[in-house]
């Protein structure tokens, strides 16, 4: 969006708040399909479907074992403990380097001011093609998958040498570059680790499980962008 009103609008304050309205309506149009596409799937067969198969399972455990809620949430937990550390580790490495220092470090004389742009740009796309990869080849291991998670802290090295390294690292390619592995293992491993967590579990704390692995999701946020200082800084 941004490097579309970039390319039709005025560089001044008058073309910058037509970009400024014209992103948040966009984002407001965009919460509004949301909205609707999700009560619209509530009521898919599919979905009903799998949501009696859940209701049957606790009812069956609840029959089998009693009412278990205050210990449920702890006994989830324990069981994904590693998945959500993957979880984090991916948004707290991720938020800690974009976009801080994507907006703030990088400069070419030959991009300009696009050059932000168009890094941010990148990485979008390729967290997208990230996230789509899970429909192509789906990691089944959650031990490889939290693996690639604590290697994705080797991204810290790769950035500093970007941004303090010889002149040839601090070049459009390989800052480029670096920033499309960002994008796309942030999508895939986030991909990845969302769709592990919830089948780790029995089917009736499926849904406890995923709201778990949102709690380390936001956390992981809460991390990486008060660690993002740290370029600034």
């Amino acid at each position: 969006m941004r490097v579309i009103t970039k390319a039709i609008y005025p560089r001044d304050a008058h073309g910058l708040r037509k970009s400024t309205n014209l992103y948040f309506t966009v984002g407001i149009v965009m919460l509004v399909i949301c909205v609707v596409c999700y009560n619209m799937a509530d009521r898919l067969p599919v979905v009903r479907y799998y949501r009696h198969i859940k209701l049957q399972a606790m009812e069956d455990e609840r029959n089998e074992r009693g009412p278990r809620s205050g210990s449920t949430l702890w006994h989830v937990t324990g069981r994904i403990k590693w998945i959500g550390l993957g979880i984090f580790l991916v948004y707290a490495v991720t938020l800690s380097i974009f976009p801080g220092y994507i907006t703030e470090d990088v400069h070419s004389e030959v991009l300009k001011d696009w050059y932000p742009i168009m890094l941010i740009a990148g990485y979008n796309v390729f967290d997208l093609v990230g996230k789509s990869l899970t429909a192509v080849y789906l990691v089944e291991n959650a031990n490889v998958a939290v693996s690639c998670c604590v290697a994705r802290l080797l991204f810290y090295p790769l950035y500093v040498g970007c941004l303090r390294g010889p002149k040839v690292f601090r070049t459009e390619v390989p800052v480029t570059a670096l920033t499309c592995l960002l994008g796309l293992t942030n999508g895939y491993l986030t991909s990845v680790l969302m769709i592990m967590a919830p089948k780790s579990v029995p089917i009736q704390h499926s849904e406890t499980a995923g709201i778990v692995s949102v709690l380390f999701l936001a956390i992981g946020l809460s991390f990486g962008s008060i660690v993002s200082w740290f370029w600034v800084i």
